[in-house]
């Protein structure tokens, strides 16, 4: 199945620098894929703020970027991210990052923005988070303030996820119950 199938006119404009392909969830409402390809800085941020707007016009809320491909993000690239989630988040929409390299990653979390979104390690679990509505359980656990099990830095968890502790470094999750583990 093409792009242009799922969203008619998709693939108008293609730029070799970065190649989106789409797949639909059909068991979620509003929930699509999009592989990216290649790397996203400021010259072709806006075609990727394009595409994806088109996505989102379309009537995809529920969007999960995977970039197991994405080899290079810049912070211009990291600004198109956080303006789609400033898009999707009022529709009751959201975005999750799947298989995040860790370069980019780091790019995010140099950023401080590695806290505003939902980064998960496969699309099962992906899809497992908007099948749970796309929120994840709000709770009196967070925000968490803990101490980090290597290095004993105190650090702030404004909810449920995986993250780097900001001192040695080390990648900590933290479970919906604010229990911390490695990696």
């Amino acid at each position: 199945m093409n792009n242009n199938t799922i969203i008619p006119g998709f693939d108008e404009e293609k730029d070799d620098s970065l190649k989106i392909r789409l797949e639909k969830i059909d068991d979620v409402e509003g929930c699509i894929v999009l592989y990216l390809n290649g790397y996203i800085d400021t010259y072709n941020s806006s075609f990727f703020q394009k595409r994806v707007s088109k996505v989102v016009e379309a009537g995809y809320i529920r969007l999960i970027f995977n970039c197991g491909a994405l080899n290079y993000v810049s912070s211009t690239g990291i600004g198109s991210f956080t303006a789609f989630l400033k898009t999707v988040k009022p529709k009751g929409g959201d975005v999750v990052l799947l298989e995040i390299q860790p370069k980019v990653y780091e790019v995010f979390q140099l950023l401080g923005f590695s806290q505003f979104f939902n980064i998960k390690d496969s699309l099962a679990d992906s899809i497992d988070f908007f099948k749970s509505s796309g929120v994840e359980v709000k709770s009196d656990v967070f925000p968490k303030i803990f101490s980090c099990p290597i290095c004993s830095k105190k650090l702030k968890a404004t909810k449920a996820g995986r993250f780097r502790c900001s001192e040695c470094k080390t990648i900590l999750a933290i479970d919906n119950n604010g229990q911390v583990f490695l990696g």
